[in-house]
């Protein structure tokens, strides 16, 4: 079995951002189920070396199974360090010469956040515009070149315009399959890995936890993410919140002493389609979620009863966490809970479904 990996931008273990997480396990878990994936990947010149070598093997007889693509957060034509349209005809090119030779091909759209009226508030008019345009441009290929337009859930369907709703699938993230030993503890130990900003915003949280000794959080953050908020935030008197900064293999310590983890954003149309993929990463390391209600993870948490959705209050929150002091057990349901689907939601299991969906339309 051989397939084409295809992203816009260099692809590696040490990617420290979701954008950069996804397609590097996307490829290990190819490799995982047997297929050899020759990826298309990088700035411009090293997609077209790595096209080139494609095409070589297609002209010589090689047969391809599939490709799959991952999308950038920023138009393919525009990847480049300087965001120029520098190699127009590269990737849609190769796209439709690979359809022209009966290969499936599916991509995996990251979001579609430039649709809301948020996004630019940063940028030139000027720029702005011309992002718009290519990200439209980059839509109307897809229309027309792709089997399949993978999404991170089918709630973000409504906001796709000019693809028809056939060629859209789900593909959620998936989780790192990390071995973990929990060590039990006498505080409720709560886990926040991820950034903080706009989109992550833990303000009502340490409200929360401002008069609950009984609670511990780990906040887990970039260094820099930290710096840039902190003065937002203040740390409770009782000493209940540790701020840290680790990634990787570092990670597995705190899951290890993690009773449940957190989601807390603020409700907006935007959340109520994304999937973060630390959501996916908790439901590996079985630690039951805390999400937002009205979240796409405070859906999922509540649909397959693995943690508990919560207004994205001060009071309801702790409110919650009362209770689960109150009644630890409850806590042991929902990691049983977990159990029974935390297969489901690997890497692998993500890739499978790409393969399958593919080869059957193959």
């Amino acid at each position: 079995m051989r397939m084409i990996f295809h992203h816009p931008l260099p692809v590696g273990p040490d990617a420290k951002a979701a954008s950069g997480i996804r397609p590097f396990q996307m490829i290990e878990a190819f490799r995982s189920l047997g297929f050899e994936v020759d990826v298309v990947a990088g700035h411009a010149a090293d997609r077209a070396r790595a096209i080139a070598a494609v095409d070589r093997n297609l002209a010589q007889g090689l047969r391809y199974d599939f490709l799959y693509g991952e999308s950038s957060t920023e138009p393919t034509l525009l990847t480049e360090s300087h965001h120029l349209p520098i190699a127009p005809l590269l990737d849609f090119g190769f796209f439709a010469r690979l359809k022209a030779q009966a290969v499936p091909l599916g991509l995996f759209y990251r979001d579609i956040y430039w649709r809301f009226s948020q996004y630019g508030s940063s940028l030139p008019w000027w720029k702005e515009a011309a992002a718009k345009l290519f990200y439209r441009y980059d839509l109307i290929q897809y229309r027309r070149l792709l089997d399949r337009l993978y999404l991170p859930s089918m709630a973000m369907a409504r906001y796709v315009p000019w693809v028809r709703p056939g060629q859209m699938r789900e593909l959620p993230p998936g989780f790192i399959d990390r071995p973990l030993v929990h060590r039990p503890g006498t505080a409720l130990r709560l886990l926040y890995v991820g950034g903080l900003g706009t989109h992550y915003q833990l303000h009502e949280l340490f409200r929360a936890l401002g008069d609950l000794p009984g609670v511990e959080l780990t906040l887990c953050t970039r260094e820099a993410e930290w710096r840039a908020v902190q003065h937002e935030y203040l740390l409770p008197a009782a000493g209940n919140i540790r701020i840290v900064h680790r990634s990787g293999a570092e990670l597995i310590e705190l899951f290890e002493g993690a009773d449940a983890c957190v989601l807390c954003v603020k409700p907006h149309p935007y959340w109520a389609f994304a999937a973060p993929v630390k959501l996916y990463e908790y439901i590996g390391a079985l630690t039951p979620v805390i999400a937002s209600a009205g979240t796409l993870a405070g859906d999922f948490v509540e649909r397959h009863d693995v943690g508990w959705s919560v207004p994205c209050e001060a009071q309801a929150i702790k409110s919650l966490l009362q209770g689960l002091l109150a009644n630890r057990a409850r806590v042991g349901e929902k990691v049983a809970a977990l159990r029974r689907i935390r297969d489901e939601h690997t890497w692998q299991a993500r890739a499978r479904q790409v393969a399958a969906d593919l080869t059957a339309r193959g």
